[in-house]
């Protein structure tokens, strides 16, 4: 009874294994290629994301992988889910950073960087990562056809920084905080570029200077 048990049990292991098998390689990994770039073709992101991950389990040493690789971060931009996708892009970065494809990866992770960029009165981290991913995508790749697009990028994520300190100095200009109005006025003149802000700021810095010597004179 026992040893019947015992073939039993082995032979159900062994179907078991068997069905994992099929299961597993049932596509090939050219198969699985072109349902990843028909998913991709069609928008239809999730599923697209399903078959190239499959590509990367089943077969890592494809000549899809790359491929693979890239439409996953491709996919997941598309989708606006930007924290997956600019894990996906430094990870295809990493892994392969003399790919032709690189200056175009990390153009897109600058733009993951741009389209989660807040609004003036919020934390601007994202508009710093994008200047700094652009400015090193234009270092590393100047001639690049991508590099010649940075430019415009930087241009708009910097003037949301700039927006965002002139905001705050306004603010500290409104509540009586003078000198530290002062001080992001004087900052924006400083570290910036003209981005067409300066004349606000030049115009507040005379009147910032002026309520610092009143308040000085009411304390003597």
């Amino acid at each position: 009874m026992r040893r019947l048990l015992i073939i039993v049990i082995s032979a159900l292991m062994f179907f078991s294994a068997c069905g994992l098998f099929q299961t597993r390689e049932e596509k090939s990994a050219q198969e699985l290629v072109a349902d990843g770039m028909a998913a991709y073709e069609n928008k239809k992101y999730r599923s697209s994301i399903e078959s190239f991950q499959k590509l990367k389990d089943w077969y890592p040493f494809s000549k899809y992988a790359i491929l693979a690789e890239l439409k996953i971060a491709d996919a997941y931009f598309f989708l606006d889910e930007y924290e997956e996708a600019i894990a996906a892009y430094e990870s295809f970065e990493a892994l392969h950073p003399r790919n032709e494809a690189t200056p175009y990866v990390i153009y897109q992770l600058g733009m993951s960087y741009v389209n989660q960029m807040e609004t003036i009165d919020r934390d601007q981290l994202s508009a710093r990562k994008a200047i700094e991913t652009f400015n090193r995508l234009k270092r590393l790749f100047p001639n690049d056809s991508y590099s010649l697009k940075a430019d415009g990028v930087i241009l708009k994520a910097t003037q949301n920084l700039v927006a965002h300190d002139f905001y705050i100095a306004e603010y500290y200009y409104r509540v009586g905080r003078y000198p530290a109005a002062l001080l992001r006025f004087r900052s924006i003149i400083s570290d910036y570029p003209d981005v067409g802000i300066h004349q606000k700021a030049l115009v507040y810095i005379p009147l910032c200077e002026a309520k610092i010597a009143e308040q000085e004179a009411k304390k003597k």
